[in-house]
Order: structure tokens, then sequence, then C-alpha cells
């Protein structure tokens, strides 16, 4: 099913942790990283060079400040979404909206770089439209999550910063037990630009 599955990148946070440590001016999207295959990219390509080949359908919600991740995403097949808010939940929502036709979606963070694809591709796998997929390593939920496509109103009324996590209550959550600490890895200040056990 993963032709019709389309994956969400959410890039519109001002990442304000990050900017007081590292200074206002510095966008955590665009510093430098190393990916786990040793080549340094900046934080939203390494996320992007991580999505499966396999999902073609591709929208990355940004703000109009950010030419640089606009012009990364596109280089990777990337339809951009501009939005005013910085709002995860508007973000969601302006996503699945540009592609509310498709059987489902994957909600990827912008600034989780160390996700393996292989966990993306099962995540993808255990969608189904009644039930949300997310990745759970030792027992913790992680990213990216996939819903079906029963949760498309639900995900398309989203607004604010309020996430997608009170949609768990609505449906069946199928957990995928992943060997994955990428899926648990937020980029939220410097220092975790380098991944580490």
């Amino acid at each position: 099913m993963s032709e019709s599955i389309g994956v969400i990148v959410l890039a519109a946070g001002q990442g304000s942790r990050f900017r007081q440590v590292a200074g206002d001016e510095k966008d955590k999207l665009l510093a430098d990283c190393t990916g786990r295959d040793g080549t340094v990219r900046s934080v939203i390509e390494q996320v992007l060079v991580n999505l499966p080949a396999t999902l073609e359908k591709r929208v990355l919600v940004t703000t109009a400040d950010r030419p640089q991740v606009s012009r990364m995403a596109k280089a990777y097949g990337c339809e951009i979404v501009l939005i005013e808010s910085t709002g995860m939940g508007d973000s969601i929502a302006a996503g699945v909206t540009a592609c509310a036709q498709l059987e489902g979606w994957l909600m990827v963070l912008g600034d989780m770089p160390f996700i393996l694809p292989s966990s993306i591709e099962q995540v993808v796998a255990n969608i189904a439209d009644d039930c949300i997929s997310v990745p759970v390593q030792e027992g913790e939920y992680g990213h990216p999550v996939g819903f079906g496509r029963s949760f498309g109103p639900g995900l398309m009324a989203l607004a604010g910063d309020r996430g997608a996590k009170a949609l768990f209550a609505q449906g069946r959550v199928v957990e995928v037990t992943v060997d994955d600490p990428g899926v648990l890895w937020d980029v939220d200040v410097p220092e975790k630009l380098a991944f580490g056990p």
C-alpha cells in the first residue's frame, strides 16, 4: 500500500531550544550533522535521505523564511506547503490537506535525522485504514507515526500547537517494535547533532 501513503515532513517549528544555545540566527534544520552512514549533511537533508524511495508522495510543511529548507526538499521530490504558523497541529493539518486523497500519511519530524530507513519501512507496512502505526523502542513510542485513511478528517482538523496524540484514543494503535534509538532522537539542542547510544 506504500504507493498510496504520503510522507508529511514537518519542518515549520522554530527550534527555540536549539536557538537559545546556538544563537538566534542558527536554524537547526540547516545545521551540519553526521548521519549514521558517516556522511555530513544538514539535519533536514539527513531526514530526507532516510525516506524510503518507495514513498513517492512527499510534502514538506515549512515557513516562508526557510528558502534553503524548501530548496533542499524540492531536490528530494517534495511538494512544499508554506504556512504562517509554527504550530504542530497547523503543520499536520496543512500537510494532510495537500494530499487528502491518499490512503494514509506518515508524519516525519524535520529534526529527527537518525531514524533508520528500515524503521520507516516497518511503520509504513503497518499503516491500515483504521489504525495508527507507531515505532516502539525499548517500550517508548517514537517517530515517524503513520495514520490510516479514517484519521484524515481528524488530522485536517488539528490546529495550533496540539499534535495528533489525541487521535491515539480514537483507533487501533499498532506498536511496531524496532531496534533503532533514532526513533527517539530529536535534535533539540546542538549536542544532539551527533548520534550516540
